[in-house]
């Protein structure tokens, strides 16, 4: 049932707004307050849907309300209550975050109307908060080795610039996690993250994934289409796998880090981007440089900032806090109860050689659950945890 508060120092308003709210809605559970600060008080101590605030007040008037309620409840709408003389002050609270103004007398209609709208914005607030945990949860960096402690240093200082960031290690030790935390981190993080594996996407189609194309263009190129590029525009572009991709493509993207422009293939018309590059390898660059495989200036163009992502074997301490998370949120996956791991089982799984790393170990964790014992024990390790 959503809860609303009406902040009013007016009986007579009060009324009329209670008589409004809960005859045309019983499923609205409404509080009163008679002053700012009996409405703040409230507001600490409880959680409300939407609240309905009075400008001129004693105590404490609508803008100090509206100032406060932002600083405790920031996601809570607020829309105003106005005389005929306080519409300018009303239209000024919304540039303080106000949701909406109604004036006195309240009309019926209005008033629904502007209640129905904020407590549906309220619920988008809500999920989109719920969303975005959820997200930062799938990205969670697990460790206190010296070598991830480092890297989340690196993050925390690098992220909040717009220099251009690669990721090198082996695959399955985590280099998406860090392209996810640098987003998260930084200014960007309200622009998307757009994802590009260019491993996984054939020669002849890296340039149209990453730059779009035009009608006509190639053969079933049957409509215009933006790339990754125009639709990481205000966010981030993370190329995974950038060592794999094509000379042709690397030119390209060259030219858009040099002057912030891509060409759709088949146009010659510039479309100006905005985004910020990072890229990630399992690859040795250096080398590939040599071999003439990969593009010595593009390389010191993506490599303003080196992370260095360490296989699991050289952070074998950090194993049992992450068979920890694994096992936790591998139980929550399959709605089973959690599975705890015995010392020397735990012993048994440091000692492995962990060539395919975090991916592999999760598989392992993940088998472990299924076919151990109600204790994951040495024994199941050694039945199970194949080699």
């Amino acid at each position: 049932m959503p809860k609303i508060l009406i902040i009013e120092d007016e009986a007579a308003i009060r009324r009329v707004l209670v008589k409004i709210l809960t005859e045309e809605n019983d499923t609205y559970e409404v509080t009163e307050a008679e002053d700012g600060l009996e409405g703040t008080e409230l507001i600490k101590d409880k959680d409300f849907d939407l609240v309905l605030c009075d400008i001129k007040m004693p105590k404490m008037d609508g803008v100090e309300v509206l100032e406060s309620i932002k600083k405790i409840k920031p996601e809570t709408p607020i829309v105003m209550i106005s005389g005929h003389g306080d519409l300018d002050t009303a239209v000024n609270t919304m540039r303080l975050g106000a949701f909406d103004y109604i004036s006195k007398p309240p009309d019926l209609n209005r008033l629904l109307n502007t209640v129905r709208i904020a407590l549906d914005r309220k619920e988008l607030v809500v999920e989109n908060t719920r969303l975005k945990k959820k997200v930062s949860k799938n990205y969670q960096m697990i460790g206190e080795s010296q070598e991830i402690v480092h890297i989340k240093e690196m993050i925390e200082k690098v992220a909040p610039t717009e220099a251009r960031v690669l990721i090198t290690g082996p695959n399955g030790t985590g280099k998406e996690l860090v392209a996810h935390w640098l987003h998260q981190k930084s200014d960007r993080n309200k622009g998307p993250m757009i994802e590009v594996n260019c491993a996984a996407i054939p020669s002849e189609l890296i340039e149209s994934e990453l730059f779009g194309h035009v009608k006509g263009a190639f053969t079933n190129a049957n409509k215009d289409r933006a790339g990754k590029f125009e639709a990481a525009n205000k966010g981030t572009i993370f190329l995974d796998e950038v060592g794999d991709m094509s000379l042709s493509a690397q030119a390209k993207v060259l030219r858009a880090l040099q002057e912030n422009k891509v060409q759709r293939v088949g146009s010659d018309k510039d479309i100006k981007v905005n985004v910020r590059v990072i890229a990630a390898t399992n690859k040795d660059l250096k080398k590939e440089i040599e071999e003439g495989n990969f593009r010595e200036d593009l390389y010191h163009r993506l490599a303003v900032i080196l992370i260095k992502v360490p296989p699991l074997n050289e952070r074998r301490d950090d194993i049992p806090l992450l068979v920890e998370y694994f096992s936790k949120k591998i139980a929550d996956e399959h709605g089973t109860a959690h599975k705890s791991f015995s010392e020397k089982a735990l012993k048994k799984l440091k000692e492995y050689d962990w060539t395919g790393n975090i991916r592999e170990l999760r598989n392992v964790v993940e088998r472990l659950i299924i076919l151990g014992g109600a204790e994951v024990s040495e024994k199941d390790v050694k039945l199970f945890a194949t080699k």
